[in-house]
This record gives C-alpha cells, sequence and structure tokens, in this order.
C-alpha cells in the first residue's frame, strides 16, 4: 500500500514538471528582393586594419573526417558531374558550371572558390567586429548555397573585392541572381551596405521584379 501512495506521489510530481522545448533554429526568410534590399542596415564603409589572414579559410570544412578542405568539399558539393577523390583529397575529372560567365570547367585547378561577399567587404560592413571564430565561420560558410560558389578563376579575379556597385557577373542573365545571392549573403551575416551599393541594389531590384531573396540568420 505503501509503495503504490509513494508511486503516485511521482507520478503527480512529474505531471507538474514544466516541459523544457528545445530552442527554436532560426527560421529561414523569404521576401521579394526590393523588400529584402530595404532590410538591408546602412553605415560607412572601412578598410581599417583590413588583413585577408584574419579571416581563415578553407579549414577542415563541414565533415574533418572526410579528408578535404572546405574549398574541396564546395568542389564537391557544386560539381555536375563528381570528380575522382583520391588519397589527400585530390580531385581529378569532373564537370563544373561557373554561373559568372556561363562557362564548363573541367579541370578543378581552373576553379576559384568565390566568397559571394568578398573577405574584404565583409570587412568593411561590420566583420571587422568580429571575433576571429566568427570570421572563420563566415570564411567557411557552407550552411547557405550562395556564401560560397565554385567559378572560373577568370570570373572570380575579375570580381575581386569589389561590390554590386562596381561589378556584376560578364553573364548578363544571372545578375538578378547575383544581386539575389550578394543580398542574402548580407543578411544572413547582418552586414551593412553603404550608400553607393545601396543605390546600385535598389536599381537591381527595380529591373528584377519576380527575384527573391532567401536567408537563414548565421548561427
Amino acid at each position: 500500500m505503501v509503495n503504490a501512495v509513494l508511486r503516485g506521489l511521482a507520478a503527480a510530481a512529474l505531471a507538474v514538471l514544466p516541459v523544457i522545448a528545445p530552442a527554436p533554429a532560426h527560421a529561414a526568410e523569404t521576401l521579394p528582393l526590393a523588400d529584402a534590399v530595404a532590410g538591408l542596415p546602412v553605415a560607412l564603409e572601412s578598410r581599417d586594419g583590413y588583413d585577408r589572414n584574419k579571416f581563415r579559410h578553407w579549414n577542415t570544412g563541414d565533415d574533418p573526417a572526410d579528408g578535404c578542405n572546405t574549398r574541396a568539399e564546395v568542389l564537391l558539393h557544386e560539381a555536375v558531374d563528381p570528380p575522382a577523390v583520391g588519397a589527400g583529397c585530390r580531385l581529378t575529372g569532373g564537370t563544373w558550371h561557373s554561373y559568372y560567365d556561363a562557362t564548363v570547367v573541367t579541370s578543378a585547378g581552373s576553379l576559384d572558390i568565390d566568397h559571394m561577399v568578398p573577405l574584404a567587404e565583409a570587412w568593411d560592413s561590420g566583420a571587422s567586429a568580429w571575433t576571429l571564430q566568427r570570421r572563420e565561420a563566415y570564411a567557411n560558410d557552407q550552411g547557405a548555397e550562395a556564401s560560397l560558389v565554385a567559378v572560373t578563376a577568370r570570373s572570380n579575379r575579375s570580381k575581386a573585392d569589389q561590390d554590386p556597385a562596381q561589378w556584376l557577373p560578364p553573364a548578363a542573365d544571372v545578375h538578378c541572381r547575383y544581386v539575389g545571392e550578394w543580398v542574402g549573403t548580407k543578411l544572413r551575416w547582418g552586414l551593412a551596405v553603404d550608400d553607393g551599393e545601396l543605390a546600385a541594389l535598389e536599381g537591381a531590384a527595380a529591373g528584377c521584379p519576380g527575384e527573391t531573396v532567401t536567408y537563414e540568420p548565421a548561427p
């Protein structure tokens, strides 16, 4: 009888314990391009103190056990025809489509991995205030498709650290996509735009009425 009473009391106690739900994940948001541009913070940019080495990039990637760094993982993910993976994650064969210049590439060595918002531009736009760990996370971000893009070395080096007020991809038919991905990356990481960049993005959005931006805040 005593045991039954004790079991009843224990069950009653458990029944009134609060249920602690896990913290919700950051939800992805989809906006028309014009609305996404309007949501960007505006601030002056400064290159003071910038050093590319302050963004540790091409670390061990999303899967440290696969022996491939971030660059190689992006190449494997974006391949149209997958390459063979040899010792030390050496890639041979494979096919890629560089969307900036509508070029088919058949050698991994001919590709650069472009940071959609270049490291220097990110620094100017707010990353100068980040920790080293957050800058490393930014430089190796595979959590959003647009953050890192496999493109021809020629197109990436033509872009350099320029924003859309200064550079757009040679393939004119991808301008809306490119601007949307630029805006989504800035929103994902809470990066600002300056007045010239904002004007260029607003002009691009006016010419891309059907374009949407989907982004999820970086963890």
